[in-house]
């Protein structure tokens, strides 16, 4: 859902991260789309190189990309533009050239998660790094990819390797910002501490006599099927207020019936 998540009190990811260069972007919605995935993972520089349409020029143009970037329109505002890759490459000292097909070129080839760890380092010594990303047809060009330092490739299906541009971007930016220490928004929210073996042994107790009582375990049979129910339930790794519930569960499930049978007649 568009915006699904989204809490504008807390503070963004900020701080130095890899520039994003879009070579020759064909629609402007796609456009809008690279730079929301920039948001999402902390990404803040967007560099254009000659947009086939233009940028900006107002109308459908302008409305296009920014109804895709939902909300990041501040990347849209602050994009830089060039007339060619080499222009835009011009004042940083390393840079990634992005592709699906082997170009030739001796080239060292990395994966997002191989290499933003190096890029991070990079950044963090005063470099400056930027991401060439191709047009949506056809990519970068082989003289383009010769202006970069290395290959960024995705481990996708070899027979189904072409990505949209924005789901490249969004690769990149995921990997980047879990290399940076990105965390999730929120974990999980359970207050109650781990379960004691007080409470876990007394419901085991519990439910093996109940089982016993009905006649659940086979002669002979009681001991290990008792001990592969204790690992069974010992794997939940449960919280106190789970386990507790737990035996509740347990407790209706057997006492309920009873409470519900018709008494029988006095003798």
């Amino acid at each position: 859902m568009t915006g699904s998540g989204t809490d504008r009190t807390r503070p963004p990811v900020t701080g130095q991260a890899p520039i994003v260069i879009l070579v020759e972007p064909q629609l402007a919605e796609n456009i809008g789309m690279c730079a929301r995935a920039m948001a999402n993972f902390g990404l803040s520089e967007m560099r254009l190189v000659a947009p086939r349409d233009g940028w900006p020029t107002g109308g459908g143009l302008k409305k296009g990309a920014t109804s895709a970037a939902s909300g990041a329109t501040h990347i849209l505002d602050n994009a830089r533009l060039y007339p060619d890759t080499a222009s835009a490459i011009a004042d940083l000292n390393h840079v990634l050239a992005t592709t699906a097909r082997e170009r030739g070129q001796m080239k060292r080839v990395f994966t997002p998660a191989e290499a933003m760890p190096g890029l991070g380092e990079r950044i963090g010594g005063g470099e400056r790094v930027g991401i060439l990303f191709g047009r949506e047809r056809i990519g970068l060009t082989n003289e383009e990819i010769s202006f970069a330092d290395a290959i960024l490739t995705f481990p996708v299906n070899p027979a189904f390797a072409s990505l949209n541009l924005a789901q490249a971007v969004l690769l990149c930016g995921y990997e980047w910002l879990k290399t940076s220490g990105g965390e999730p928004v929120f974990r999980e929210n359970n207050p109650s501490p781990p379960a004691t073996r007080a409470t876990v042994l007394s419901m085991f107790d519990y439910v093996e006599a109940e089982l016993d009582q009905c006649g659940f375990f086979p002669p002979g049979k009681k001991a290990i099927m008792s001990a592969n129910l204790r690992d069974i339930l010992h794997r939940l790794a449960m919280t106190e207020q789970e386990a507790r519930t737990l035996r509740g569960v347990f407790k209706s499930l057997t006492e309920g019936p009873r409470r519900r049978r018709p008494e029988e007649p006095a003798a």
